[in-house]
């Protein structure tokens, strides 16, 4: 509907030529006749009415009404005025007959009413209100604003809301543009809360690229302010009139002011263009039955449709495009479109993408009702099955009674103590009371579950041969003396008493010595199951303890679990690097553990999710650690201590040459695979007749696998002479492999296989080549040799060069000052020298001595230097009374080599001292000599550890001279013989005894001597 502006008028104009202008009055446009040229003739029925734009055509034709602007009507013309002459008011009437005396000299017959042409171009059609190329531009964030529709607009700019009141301050009609923001502006601003969308504070950059340069000319319907979190502005309803292009920025603002003008489109009338609007109609109206939001809003879509019956493409396409969901970018493709058939191309592609989306989404929530109607139709008949059965006495529930006789079934022949059978009795008769659809009954469910597995009362038979167990120990691990026979007097104790009582034993010594997997040996000894878990980092109470039931996913801690996998109560449980426990918010897991490795505890372990007591005093616990200082004192009270110590060279080659060659030949497939049953005899004699029954069976069937492997992938002959010699594998140990433990060799030799295996294949490869090129030329060619021998004059090819050199960081006569000690480390042993110098005391300086130290000494080595440099003055002055004041005169310095290594402990104190004096003395120490041991301020020397690790180490440097403690002579006694044989050791109570080693005259004994002594 539409009105004039200042004085809305209507033109009737009669058949006779006579018009009458009415004021205030609304009517209905009628399409013209099909006989009448476009907007040349409107014919009306009855008394209807048309109102047109004003403009200088139909403004002269009013009567001289000039050329004013309207704004759009509200509706249909019913705005609470009627149309009706008896309704208007007076001026209204006495304008109307004045102007119908003034155009027609008389009254005019009102059913003969029509409207004819007022001037040789004809009634132009509706164009809006008045067109003004200045406007003030408003960026949108998301959407555009299609012309007809009504959009809301939120505005928080200060200097935009000054600009939007002074519009309103100069009249009711205030008319903007509204600019949609290119993709990635609109990406950094669209900040729409739900209601609408958001002015942009302002635009980077140019807003001729920043903005779309197609928009809409709208007018303000309503404006209100608004305040929400502290966020002040206006909010706006806009209504879309017509579509305009940005030409020109005025002002960049904010306000951004610019200039515009107006998109004019082609109407076209072809049968295409008709074909494209009856499609868009169609999935409209398709939309419509499928999508439950175009049916909320039924209303407003049939009123659309109601406006677009007169066939205007343009409009049309703009109505389909703002009903889909479609992104700005898409949609701005509509607006920008200047062709009607282009418009309606691309928002007909959009609306059979949100037909697509809709047929899906009903597809997806038809399913979903589907479904859930068939869950609630499936409870009732359960629910009245339920009812039934109860009635007829016939009640099985929905599977409880299935659950609850496999949770009793699991209790037969299990001795459950008292408490724990409460706790079940208790918990099975709330299981049977519970719903499936219960919250709690998966929880009771799983409860049950862990308390009805556990193996209460369960004990494994247990193989109480010495015998047996000697051979398996030595089967599988080499050394380990101390080891084995804590062992072998745990079962001797066990065979007496008729039951092995469980044990904390803990295996401290540096990596790769065997402790992780003796304790599998162990467990195959006694005849126990084994498990093993690492609390290496752990740092949660409840990994130990378990957790609360009332948590999510709760589940009971290791130990329990434990249980619950071996199915027996006496286990071996292999508690891995028990030095690594951490410790984090959630407790302290170390302070865990000594309810679980207490003797006089742990017959009660209670498990937080449990929340019963179990027994855990029959459990074999073995712990392994690298060191014992980061052992809490607690915990390490409550375990048995045994320490594994490095292997010497011969004890590698023996391990190398029985376990590590041969274990590697067969993984990379040179050498033939060892039939299990040979590998395990000796032990199999030992055992039970049902556990060799069992092997034999195990046995055979891989043994049958292993043969079917080699049918397949046949072995070359020359790969079963792949050796490596023992003058090798010495090499490899002294100048690659120096750590403690053997799994840096084993590294070693597998790699040496490796390459071996490349070998034989390409061996192979270029035989089978030189055949067939034989073949060919009918000659024959001697085969080249395969070498697969591995010795110490082509180790280098294998694994590189030597990774140590020398022990000796001196060959020969070590110069005066220097001094070769020994030391501990987690790794193992190595030797540590001590070097001193002494620079002249510039003149006028202080003459109290000092001593400088570098090296990366810990505070312990350098309370031991302090107090080396005074027991070396004492020394100096008993000993050498001329060179007394040598520690005045001098600077002096004591430097460790290696110094990226830090360094720490006691037990270099006799090495400081002697390095010190042989400075001072000007006499070099014998070359063949190494010491250790810690002094004391007035000369005593105190014993250190480490000694098998030390003897070690000087052998390895060729140090035949030893200096122990006298409080170390049991350690060294306990030695094997083979460690001393050849050494001169000699052992000190006094400092006196290791000077008189140090500066002797004689030199290094014979073996002989050495030996006796």
């Amino acid at each position: 509907m539409l009105r004039l502006p200042g004085a809305p008028c209507v033109l009737r104009v009669t058949r006779r030529g006579a018009a009458t202008l009415v004021t205030r009055g609304l009517v209905r446009v009628v399409e013209p006749g099909s006989h009448s040229r476009p907007l040349a003739a409107v014919r009306l029925r009855n008394s209807q009415r048309a109102l047109f734009w004003g403009g200088r055509d139909s403004g002269s034709a009013a009567g001289g009404s000039g050329s004013s602007s309207g704004s759009q009507g509200n509706g249909d013309g019913k705005n609470g005025k009627s149309d009706d002459p008896q309704n208007r008011e007076p001026a209204a009437a006495a304008s109307d007959s004045a102007a119908s005396t003034a155009n027609t000299g008389g009254a005019a017959s009102s059913e003969d009413t029509a409207i004819v042409p007022v001037s040789s171009q004809g009634i132009r059609k509706d164009t809006g209100p008045p067109f003004e190329p200045r406007l003030l531009a408003l960026p949108l964030s998301r959407r555009p604003l299609f012309p007809g529709q009504q959009q809301l607009l939120h505005v928080t700019n200060p200097d935009v809301l000054k600009e939007l009141s002074r519009l309103q301050e100069k009249g009711p009609m205030q008319i903007v543009g509204a600019f949609v923001r290119r993709s990635e502006e609109g990406a950094a601003d669209a900040r729409g809360d739900g209601y609408g969308q958001q002015e942009g504070e302002d635009i980077v950059g140019d807003p001729m690229e920043a903005l779309h340069l197609v928009g809409t000319r709208a007018r303000i319907l309503h404006m209100a302010q608004f305040g929400r979190f502290s966020v002040e502005g206006v909010q706006m309803l806009l209504v879309g009139i017509d579509l305009i292009r940005l030409e020109k920025v005025l002002k960049v603002g904010p306000p951004l002011q610019v200039e515009v003008s107006k998109v004019q489109h082609v109407f076209e009338d072809s049968d295409s263009l008709k074909a494209h609007i009856n499609e868009t109609m169609h999935t409209i109206r398709e939309i419509m039955k499928i999508n439950p939001q175009f049916r909320e809003h039924a209303s407003v879509v049939n009123q659309g449709l109601e406006r677009l019956e007169r066939g205007d493409a343009a409009a049309i396409a703009h109505f389909a495009a703002s009903l889909t969901t479609a992104t700005g970018e898409e949609l701005m493709a509509v607006l920008e479109a200047e062709q009607p058939l282009e418009k309606l191309r691309v928002a007909l592609h959009l609306l059979k993408k949100e037909l697509e989306l809709s047929q899906l989404q009903a597809k997806i929530a038809s399913q979903i009702e589907q479904k859930v109607s068939s869950t609630q139709r499936e409870y009732m008949l359960r629910e009245q099955l339920k009812a039934i059965k109860k009635e007829l006495g016939e009640d099985k529930s929905d599977g409880t009674d299935a659950l609850l006789e496999k949770f009793i079934g699991r209790l037969e022949n299990k001795t459950v103590p008292k408490e724990a059978q409460s706790a079940i009795d208790h918990e099975i008769e709330k299981f049977r009371g519970l719903a499936k659809e219960s919250q709690e009954y998966q929880t009771t469910r799983n409860y049950l579950d862990w308390l009805t597995e556990l193996p209460w009362g369960v004990y494994s038979s247990e193989a109480l041969s010495l015998q047996r167990a000697k051979t398996v120990l030595d089967r599988d691990h080499y050394g380990l003396a101390d080891v084995k026979e804590r062992i072998l007097e745990l079962i001797a104790v066990g065979k007496l008493r008729g039951t092995v009582q469980g044990k904390i034993i803990c295996f401290v010594g540096p990596p790769g010595v065997g402790k992780t997997s003796i304790g599998r040996s162990i467990a195959e000894a006694l005849g126990r199951e084994f498990h093993r878990f690492s609390v290496g980092g752990l740092y949660d109470v409840a990994e130990i303890k378990g957790h609360r039931r009332t948590y999510v996913g709760a589940m009971p801690g290791k130990v329990i679990q434990c249980l619950k996998k071996t199915q027996t109560s006496n286990p071996l449980v292999l508690i891995d690097e028990v030095d690594k426990i951490g410790r984090g918010h959630q407790g302290d897991p170390a302070s865990a553990l000594l309810e679980l490795l207490d003797p006089s505890q742990n017959y009660s372990f209670l498990d937080h999710y449990l929340d019963v007591p179990v027994d855990c005093s029959r459990v074999l616990f073995i712990c392994t650690a690298n060191v014992t200082d980061t052992i809490p004192g607690p915990l390490l009270d409550r375990m048995e201590v045994i320490r594994l110590s490095g292997y010497d060279l011969k004890e590698k080659i023996h391990i190398a040459q029985g376990y590590l060659v041969p274990s590697a030949m067969r993984e990379c497939g040179l050498w033939p695979k060892e039939s299990k049953d040979k590998a395990s005899s000796a032990s199999e004699d030992a055992s039970e007749a049902a556990t060799s029954s069992a092997s034999s069976t195990t046995s055979s069937a891989e043994e049958d696998r292993e043969k079917e492997a080699a049918s397949l992938l046949p072995l070359p002959a020359q790969a079963k002479d792949a050796k490596i010699t023992s003058e090798a594998l010495e090499v490899l140990i002294r100048s690659y492999c120096r750590e403690a433990g053997v799994r840096n060799l084993e590294k070693h030799i597998e790699k040496i296989c490796r390459k071996l295996a490349r070998k034989v294949v390409e061996h192979s490869e270029n035989e089978a080549k030189e055949a067939k090129e034989d073949e060919a030329s009918e000659s024959s060619k001697k085969p080249s040799e395969l070498v697969l021998q591995v010795k110490d004059s082509n180790l280098s090819d294998f694994v590189g060069k030597p990774v140590f050199i020398s022990d000796r960081l001196y060959e020969g006569q070590l110069p005066p000052g220097t001094v070769t000690g020994l030391a501990w480390t987690a790794m193992g042993g190595s030797v540590l020298y001590i070097e001193a110098t002494a620079l002249p005391r510039p003149e006028g300086k202080s003459a109290s001595p000092t001593l400088g130290v570098t090296g990366q000494l810990g505070s312990v080595m350098k309370e031991s230097s302090q107090l080396a440099m005074l027991v070396a003055r004492r020394q100096a002055a008993t000993r050498a009374p001329d060179r007394a004041n040598f520690f005045q005169e001098h600077d002096l310095h004591l430097h460790c080599p290696e110094g990226a290594v830090p360094k720490d402990g006691p037990s270099a104190g006799v090495t400081m001292v002697t390095s010190l004096l042989s400075l001072c003395l000007g006499r070099p120490v014998r070359q063949d000599l190494a010491m250790t041991g810690e002094v004391s301020l007035n000369g005593k020397v105190l014993a250190v550890g480490g000694i098998k690790e030390k003897t070690i180490a000087a052998r390895r440097a060729g140090c035949r001279a030893l200096v122990f403690p006298q409080a170390n002579r049991r350690d060294f006694d306990e030695l094997p013989d083979y460690l001393r044989e050849g050494l001169e050791v000699h052992f000190a109570a006094e400092y006196d005894d290791v000077f008189a080693v140090a500066f002797s005259e004689a030199g290094a004994e014979t073996p002989k001597e050495a030996s006796s002594a």
